[in-house]
């Protein structure tokens, strides 16, 4: 499965965002500037996140993005989602159908061994995203890096 970069970016500003601690919205281009990233193409990102809720924005001259909900509230399902959409990685086309023995009134998504384990190991995936936060990424950041929140609000600062 490949996700775009879209989803990265989403993920580490969302994790960047949690750390500013009730400061105010943070424009796309100072949270792209992080990472040298297009703010043209971030903002697409960050767009995505407020349309699904994940983020809110504020326009004018002191507006910006800032999360909508507590990380802890923000699961990586919540960004990847929002990013790439709901629909499967997998798509079964039951191609069962035109092979030996296929039957057009049977339902091959439902019995082909294929479709079945495809489904299995993105529901398993799903849910190891359903069950992290974005609070919980950025304790992982902070347990390896411990100066990484400091870093990132001094970079944001206005």
């Amino acid at each position: 499965m490949r996700m775009a970069e879209g989803v990265e970016w989403a993920m580490h500003s969302c994790v960047n965002l949690s750390w500013l601690d009730g400061h105010g919205p943070v424009p796309a281009a100072r949270l792209a500037g992080l990472y040298d990233l297009p703010a043209p193409y971030l903002n697409k990102q960050l767009q995505a996140l407020v349309r699904a809720g994940v983020l809110t924005s504020v326009s004018g001259p002191r507006g910006g993005f800032r999360l909508a909900r507590a990380p802890e509230e923000i699961s990586l399902l919540d960004v990847v989602v929002a990013v790439e959409g709901p629909e499967e990685a997998f798509r079964c086309t039951q191609i069962l159908r035109n092979g030996p023995g296929g039957d057009a009134s049977v339902d091959y998504r439902q019995h082909c061994a294929v479709s079945q384990s495809m489904r299995r190991a993105e529901l398993a995936w799903r849910q190891e995203l359903a069950g992290r936060t974005i609070a919980d990424v950025g304790h992982d950041v902070v347990s390896h890096t411990p100066a990484a929140a400091e870093r990132v609000r001094a970079a944001l600062a206005p």
